[in-house]
């Protein structure tokens, strides 16, 4: 029975049992030693504990039945190949623990090395390296150090002030001056630290030593910075870790040994070529630990040129097995050269794209391989200008980067000063507290958008998205001050016409004027770069793999856009058609008064003539869409939020005209005005009188822009123009409320298009839960479906979208109850499911129905994943996330097996 269980639950792989496609079981670390190990390159023997045996431990605390035998089975025959025992005092056998999950997690759980040195062992350790005891007690400090801090939680810094004062009694600097002698006081000195924190005394028995450090990489896995890590980075927390325990070989025996890591190719610019670091006389973490200066992997070439010929073989040889850029660390020890790690190597965006295009140019792949290996984050990060950091520059505050890119102004604290400016031709940067709709035009001059409130799902971090704005929200350092035109941060005054630079990816905040370097990539989308005759290998990459996106994708993708400028740039960058035209943003500016007025409206003639003056000016906004998107569908949605939005806040309005009273002036449109605004307060507006409500509670507002649409469809036919407008109702919860809606609708369509035939369809948004629960029935009076994602989170989870970023979600995220915001990327298992019942019970009543979605996950990569498999016609999204949708429209294709578009 014991013999059975023990096969049953294997827990420990040496090297020649593994191969890199089990990273579930062994980890990436270990997959890959495994893997060199099997192709004859010179690995260091060890072995490889489970993420089993971690996820074991960390469910009871205590080590997994038969583990400890297992580990000293495979330790036997690791002694039996190196010809030496661990704790031996003449000849031992010394091991390195490192850990290793399935995704490298960089900084997660040090390595510790030398593990097995001991009081006596040093001694021999010191004679099998020819009597040389510096290297003995060097190793033996780096143990003590290493064990102290990663697995008793000793504070590093102890052991790096000992070693600093050690180097300053001997007046040195390096600590390759230090000897013998001054290494083994070091030793005492590191022992009685180890002591002072930990209450005993630093173990003696290796094998101890080595289960210690096994237990403290498992319990790793749940350290605060590993648990921040996996949120940040969508790493599943159930996987666990592996244990790697390789035989230590060493570079720190002399002048003729010494540790690196390499690069197949460089990881920033995906250029081809020989990158890496060496440092002679070194172990283990010297080279990324900055302990030391290291030279340019080239010069190992006149250091050990057997070795570096080796390496650069080696090198090759794994690029093409892996197919792709490898990471490598090695040792070389007495001239011997091992290999102690290799891993498919991060890059940077730009470095991801070109090596793509280069390995599919060498034949290691094909190019739906090159379109998985890159995705919609890289490109978006590559769309962005970005700062030229070429000199110091200390961000001054830092907020939540809301909207990615870089932006250098004048900081103005009002919409009409940013518009006044900027059309002097002056960059501006417009600070607010918080923006709303009335600060549109001040957001559309401005070159940036900074708030001291607000995450990433205010007002202006969506707003600025969709206009490829660049934002900073929630810098709450700033105390802004609006009537007095400044804001003060770290006791710095920041007065209007002051430069600022701000930092959408990262979110900082700079004083003064940083240098911006333009997008090529951009410029690329937009028509200006011809990546058939431009000297660019990034500009070429991104070319080849979105037209190869293109190909084989079945989504549409569509963009927000509510004017002619949006709908040209975002057809430029490849947009199919408008999926979300907001007629609210044509109320706004000059209109207002137009909107007062209709509000104000004491009888049926006031409204109509108010909603009169309106109509040439909607029309007028739509042909110029309609011309833009020639032959493409435009999807315009009716008024949506609710009209008390167009006018000034209540307390602000009550305030100014007790002050006008005061005075004696002339209040009676302002009285007007706040009468209203009290008449149409609510406690919570956004579930209140909004959407399809204000278009049956309002006689005449939907007819207005119906007939608006239809006209300027008209207009357009007969200037030759071919428009497909889409009319969607917004917020429907029951199929009466469209039904309603679309026979008044339908009337005045046909009324205006008696003449010039125009198809024009009337669908609606699926926002409202219940409408998605009752798709089937909404789907008889409806042409076509919509969701919209924003509202549908909102009203899913009955959260505020307006204030939850800041109120808690933030310790949502510390708790892990999110691995990201709801509103960011799609709930799959709760708003997906509505998604997913109202397509498949839509189709059922009305089989063929469109249906896309237009909320702020049309443009999110793993949103747009699910889409896809969900079987959604297109996505919708902002113009500058048009081309990640693209691409990641053509990866869900990839990575799902699917076939080629149709």
């Amino acid at each position: 029975m014991a013999g059975q269980q023990a096969v049953e639950h294997k827990y420990v792989y040496d090297f020649s049992e593994g191969n890199k496609d089990q990273k579930d079981l062994l980890g990436g670390k270990g997959a890959n030693l495994a893997e060199m190990t099997n192709l004859g390159l010179p690995v260091p023997p060890g072995f490889t504990i489970t993420t089993e045996a971690c996820k074991a431990y960390l469910s009871t605390g205590e080590e997994p039945a038969g583990l400890g035998d297992q580990i000293s089975a495979r330790l036997a025959t690791l002694e039996s190949a190196m010809g030496k025992r661990l704790g031996d005092p003449d000849d031992p056998l010394l091991v390195s623990v490192r850990s290793g999950a399935k995704f490298s997690m960089p900084g997660m759980m040090e390595t510790v090395l030398n593990v097995g040195l001991n009081d006596r062992s040093v001694v021999g350790l010191s004679a099998q390296a020819g009597g040389n005891d510096r290297f003995a007690w060097d190793s033996y400090r780096r143990l003590i150090q290493m064990f102290g801090k990663t697995v008793c939680e000793v504070p590093g810094e102890e052991f790096e002030h000992a070693l600093d004062d050690v180097k300053r009694a001997k007046g040195v600097t390096n600590d390759l001056d230090l000897d013998a002698d001054d290494l083994r006081g070091l030793v005492d000195a590191y022992k009685r630290i180890f002591s002072k924190h930990t209450g005993r005394e630093f173990p003696q028995e290796p094998r101890e030593q080595l289960d210690l450090a096994i237990h403290a990489v498992f319990e790793s896995w749940n350290a605060d910075r590993a648990v921040l890590y996996r949120r940040q980075e969508r790493i599943p927390a159930d996987l666990g870790t592996a244990v790697n325990v390789v035989a230590m070989v060493f570079g720190n025996l002399g002048p003729d040994s010494g540790t690196g890591v390499a690069f197949t190719r460089d990881p920033a610019s995906g250029a081809q070529g020989i990158y890496g670091d060496y440092l002679a006389n070194a172990q283990g973490e010297d080279v990324v630990a900055g302990i030391r200066n290291t030279v340019p992997l080239q010069e190992l070439e006149q250091l050990d040129k057997k070795s570096y010929d080796e390496l650069l073989s080696i090198m090759a040889r794994l690029e093409e097995h892996y197919k792709d850029l490898c990471d490598i660390e090695f040792t070389i020890e007495r001239g011997k050269l091992w290999m102690l790690q290799t891993r498919v190597g991060k890059r940077t965006a730009a470095a991801a794209f070109v090596i793509a295009g280069q390995l599919v140019d060498e034949g290691l792949i094909d190019l739906d391989e090159a379109l998985h290996r890159v995705n919609g984050a890289q490109l978006a990060q590559l769309m962005f200008p970005r700062f030229k950091l070429d000199h110091e520059f200390q961000p001054v505050a830092k907020g939540i980067g809301a909207s990615p890119g870089a932006a250098v102004g004048k900081v103005v604290f009002t919409s009409a000063r940013a518009v006044e400016l900027a059309a002097e031709g002056e960059s501006v940067i417009l600070v607010r507290r918080e923006t709303n709709p009335d600060d549109l035009n001040g957001m559309i001059a401005a070159q940036g958008i900074l708030t001291s409130r607000g995450g990433k799902t205010s007002h202006a971090a969506v707003v600025a998205r969709g206009m490829g704005k660049t934002c900073v929200s929630g810098a709450d350092d700033l105390d802004i001050d609006i009537p007095g035109r400044k804001f003060v941060v770290g006791g710095q005054t920041v007065s209007e016409g002051d430069v600022v630079s701000i930092d959408g990816t990262t979110g900082k905040v700079f004083l003064g004027e940083v240098p911006v370097m333009p997008s090529e990539v951009v410029q690329y989308f937009e028509g200006s770069l011809d990546p058939a005759h431009i000297d660019n290998a990034l500009v070429r990459a991104v070319h080849r793999i979105m037209t190869h996106a293109d190909g084989k994708r079945r989504l549409r993708v569509r963009t927000n856009a509510d004017t002619g400028a949006d709908a040209a740039r975002a057809r430029r960058f490849g947009a199919e058609g408008i999926g979300l035209c907001r007629t609210e943003h044509m109320f706004l500016g000059d209109r207002k008064e137009l909107v007062e007025r209709l509000i104000l409206a004491r009888d049926g003639k006031e409204r109509d003539d108010a909603l009169a003056a309106l109509l040439p000016l909607q029309r007028a906004d739509f042909v110029e869409i309609f011309r833009e998107m020639d032959g493409l569908p435009v999807t315009v949605r009716l008024i949506d939020p609710p009209l008390h939005e167009f006018l000034p806040p209540l307390e602000q309005l009550a305030v100014n005209v007790a002050v006008a009273q005061e005075r004696g002036e002339d209040v009676a449109k302002e009285e007007a005005l706040l009468s209203a605004v009290r008449r149409m307060h609510e406690q919570n507006p956004m579930l209140g009188l909004r959407g399809v409500r204000l278009g049956l509670v309002i006689p005449g507002l939907f007819a207005m822009q119906v007939r608006a649409i239809a006209e300027a469809a008209v207009e357009c036919a007969k200037q030759g123009v071919r428009s497909c407008p889409e009319i969607m109702v917004p917020l429907v919860g029951a199929v009466q409320e469209l039904e309603t809606v679309r026979s008044e609708a339908e009337k005045i369509i046909a009324e205006v298009t008696r003449e010039q035939p125009v198809d024009v369809l009337i669908g609606t948004m699926i926002e409202v839960p219940r409408a998605a629960l009752t798709a089937g029935q909404i789907a008889e009076a409806a042409q076509f479906f919509s969701f919209g994602t924003n509202d549908l989170t909102q009203m899913g989870w009955g959260f505020s979208r307006d204030d939850v970023e800041g109120a808690f979600f933030w310790r949502y995220l510390e708790l892990g109850i999110f691995g990201i915001s709801p509103f960011e990327s799609i709930d799959r298992e709760g708003v997906g499911r509505l998604v997913r019942i109202a397509t498949e019970e839509g189709r059922a009543a009305r089989p063929g129905l469109k249906i896309g979605v237009c909320g702020e996950h049309g443009g999110d990569p793993e949103s747009v994943h699910f889409f896809h498999e969900v079987g959604l016609d297109y996505v919708s999204c902002s113009p500058f996330r048009v081309p990640v949708a693209r691409l990641e429209a053509g990866r869900a294709v990839v990575e799902t097996g699917g076939s080629d578009s149709r």
